[in-house]
């Protein structure tokens, strides 16, 4: 018996009991995209979840730029006293790197993962195409001219329009905006005639019927209250794949372990659990997906590194993928 206190008591010691961060002063908490937008939403509901907990107020603050690179920036450069944070979805933040924007890697922070996005293939109501073939058609006759609205390059909303180009031989004229919502109301208004953004940030304009949305870029139609199902792009394309899209918030790397040990009990306990989440995932077409640690850093690397190899592949990248740890799926 007393050997085996003495193995208890040296457990105990090696393993130090977790501390709790209390912040004392608000939390700045960075979106690198406009207001309204996917990342938008889902951040400031977090957020709100998040206050109770931490006993302090977080600040979001939208810094759009450059497909999200300069907020993350800020987030990344800012004192490492567990601040500072930033979000988003992960597969932009792992092919920064791979574009020149960013001398950052997906390990270098710390995920916390709250929701998985889909794109959408949305149409302006005014426009002629009423079905995903017909637009595919309209792309092959008129090569480089149909205009699709996104968020930017590296955004989901291009990383879904160029696996449909690579899929079916299409060109079109990319128009780029600062945010998601942005690049939505830019299709409503006629702007330009298509949207690929994420479908919770045309799901308010499907219910209005301004945007008529075509296919869901994934294998599994998506069900809008108001709306009907949004048939799935395998009906066209059967072979099509995409690797789910996670968002989150992010740590940067070098905060102190209490914060962190302080996010990983909170998210565990609170957001993993959160009803308001799983409410606004099923009104919005999204998935609840709540994710920390090597886990949410396992979930994300599919779609890091389809993203990297397609960007790389397209000739959009500055670095090759593989010399920065991202190896080809």
């Amino acid at each position: 018996m007393k050997r085996i206190a003495l193995v208890l008591t040296a457990l105990l010691i090696a393993t130090p009991a977790t501390a709790q961060w209390k912040p004392t002063k608000p939390i700045n908490l960075i979106v690198p995209w406009a207001a309204g937008g996917s990342t938008d939403q889902v951040t400031r509901l977090v957020a709100a979840e998040l206050e109770g907990p931490l006993g302090q107020k977080i600040v979001v603050v939208n810094q759009p730029g450059a497909s999200g690179s300069i907020g993350t920036k800020n987030a990344l450069e800012a004192p490492k006293d567990g601040y500072t944070w930033t979000a988003g979805a992960a597969q932009d933040l792992g092919t920064y790197i791979v574009l020149g924007m960013l001398e950052t890697k997906i390990t270098d922070w710390n995920l916390y993962l709250n929701v998985a996005n889909v794109p959408t293939v949305g149409v302006g109501a005014a426009t002629p195409y009423q079905s995903f073939n017909d637009l595919v058609e309209a792309m092959k006759k008129q090569p480089g001219q149909i205009t699709v609205a996104t968020a930017g390059i590296t955004s989901g909303g291009h990383n879904a329009m160029e696996a449909i180009a690579k899929a079916t031989g299409v060109t079109y004229r990319h128009v780029t905006y600062d945010g998601g919502n942005p690049a939505v109301i830019a299709t409503v208004s006629g702007e330009t005639q298509v949207t690929t953004q994420l479908t919770v940030e045309q799901t308010e304009m499907i219910r209005a019927k301004r945007i008529r949305p075509l296919a869901v870029v994934g294998d599994k139609g998506i069900e809008i209250d108001g709306h009907g199902t949004i048939p799935p792009i395998t009906q066209w394309l059967p072979n099509f794949k995409a690797p789910t899209n996670y968002f989150g918030v992010f740590v940067p790397k070098g905060v102190p372990a209490e914060v962190t040990q302080t996010l990983d009990k909170v998210w565990a306990d609170v957001i993993m659990k959160s009803d308001a989440l799983r409410k606004y995932a099923a009104s919005k077409g999204a998935l609840f997906a709540p994710a920390m640690g090597a886990d949410a850093q396992a979930k994300v690397m599919p779609a890091v590194a389809a993203n990297a190899w397609m960007l790389h592949e397209g000739g959009k990248s500055k670095v090759a993928p593989n010399t920065v740890g991202i190896a080809k799926p």
